[in-house]
């Protein structure tokens, strides 16, 4: 069984708080690397950023997925990645029409990987969020269609609360 497991879906559907329940009881999480992109180039001034270079930003968003893939094969247990390498590889193909060769078969998650839905009710833009709705409903049809071309299964998570979503992610699984 692999035991990294990715949480992606719609901007703003509730995947960040998802993984804060998961990383409260215990399990090893890692943070939304678009996230970390976008803070790192606004601490130094750079442009590798959605709204100015979304190739640039989808490039760094993947090495560092990749970094993060890489260093969660090392501790024990369960890992959960709020998106990853093939949300990068989605946006790439979608912008490029490219798709860099053999990343996909070279980093593989669990088979099933957890999709949180199009919530309007909970979306909220920020600073490093400045799309809106339709924009984010766009992204996660996008990677509702690219899942299975990477070769993975598809399960949406219901508009639940956080606690629940963990639960059932974790009866999937079947970790304790």
């Amino acid at each position: 069984m692999n035991k990294l497991n990715l949480i992606s879906g719609c901007s703003g559907g509730g995947k960040s708080t998802l993984l804060k329940v998961l990383k409260a009881r215990g399990h090893h999480v890692v943070e939304e690397p678009g996230r970390r992109v976008v803070e790192a180039e606004e601490a130094h001034g750079g442009d590798a950023l959605p709204w100015l270079d979304m190739e640039a930003f989808l490039q760094r968003t993947l090495s560092l997925a990749i970094e993060d893939f890489e260093a969660a094969r090392a501790p024990p247990g369960p890992v959960f990645f709020d998106r990853g390498i093939i949300d990068a590889l989605s946006g790439l193909q979608h912008l490029t029409g490219q798709v860099p060769d053999g990343v996909a078969r070279r980093y593989r998650y669990a088979d099933v990987v957890f999709l949180t839905p199009p919530w309007p009710e909970i979306y909220e833009t920020d600073a490093a969020r400045r799309h809106g709705l339709d924009d984010a409903v766009a992204e996660y049809d996008r990677l509702n269609a690219a899942f299975p071309e990477f070769g993975y299964k598809t399960q949406i998570l219901p508009k639940t609360s956080p606690d629940e979503r963990a639960d059932l992610i974790l009866s999937t699984l079947q970790i304790p």
